[in-house]
């Protein structure tokens, strides 16, 4: 409890972190943020009393642990910035797609480990990949481990290449699932339901299906079947659902995202 811990960028997914970090017993004075934005300092300021810096500065140099959270096209520049001043921490990376091979060249260190977590952290719900180059000692890992649980679940990966499935899978996930949501909701209104039903009837399936489907020792599709009658409405979905071939469309979905996540590291993460 007595490490510093620094966060590059403060956003959405900083702050999911540092919530559940002050959750842990961490304290305020711990964290530091280098966050240019006005409003976003001033949010990290009233939600969890951390102050916030326009830019990097020595102050970094108390940090034991970096969290990168920044967009994959701005961590280049924030390295630049951030690495007189950081080479002794251990670094944690949460942007998509930028591998640990160019994290490491920017900063000077080979203690990089990347995660690919998901919105559901912002509530402690989260499901985080993570990989760790060699460097990265056990009880770095264990460290980092910690950090990540304050989110929600998490699994080590063997290779940095999965974390591009993670991020497909996972770290994009909840975006299909809202995607569902939105098209369950819009079916429901047009049917005769009041927005609001609609949305409370379509949120309560998903969080409840969710939870049975984390419950159960059996797969999806068994769990499908189950409630799949022979001649019932469900079945009559699915068969709607098979003749637009909508599972091969989401898988194919799923694809495209893995490849872009790979795009973005070519992109964004070359000399």
């Amino acid at each position: 409890m007595s490490k510093r811990i620094a966060f590059i960028g403060g956003g959405n997914m900083a702050s999911a972190i540092i919530g559940g970090l002050l959750g842990q017993g961490f304290a305020p004075s711990q964290i530091d943020v280098v966050e240019p934005f006005t409003p976003a300092q001033e949010k990290l300021q009233s939600s969890y009393g951390v102050t916030a810096q326009a830019q990097a500065g020595p102050f970094l140099n108390a940090a034991d642990l970096v969290v990168w959270a920044v967009k994959p096209q701005a961590f280049r520049q924030a390295a630049q910035q951030v690495q007189p001043y950081s080479q002794n921490a251990l670094h944690l990376s949460v942007a998509a797609g930028i591998r640990s091979d160019s994290i490491a060249r920017w900063l000077g260190t080979e203690r990089v480990v990347r995660a690919m977590p998901n919105t559901p952290a912002l509530i402690g719900k989260g499901i985080s990949g993570l990989f760790a180059r060699e460097a990265v000692s056990l009880a770095d890992k264990a460290w980092i481990g910690e950090v990540i649980a304050s989110t929600g679940e998490f699994v080590w990966l063997d290779t940095e290449d999965k974390l591009d499935v993670v991020t497909a899978l996972s770290g994009s996930g909840p975006a299909y699932l809202f995607y569902f949501m939105e098209a369950m909701t819009t079916a429901g209104v047009e049917m005769g339901l009041t927005r609001e039903q609609a949305r409370q009837l379509t949120t309560a399936t998903f969080v409840g299906a969710g939870a049975l489907a984390q419950a159960s020792s059996e797969s999806p599709k068994v769990l499908r079947q189950r409630v799949t009658s022979k001649g019932g409405t469900t079945e009559a979905a699915i068969a709607s659902m098979e003749d637009e071939d909508m599972q091969a469309q989401l898988i194919n979905a799923i694809y495209a995202a893995r490849q872009r996540a790979k795009e973005l590291g070519e992109e964004f993460g070359a000399d």
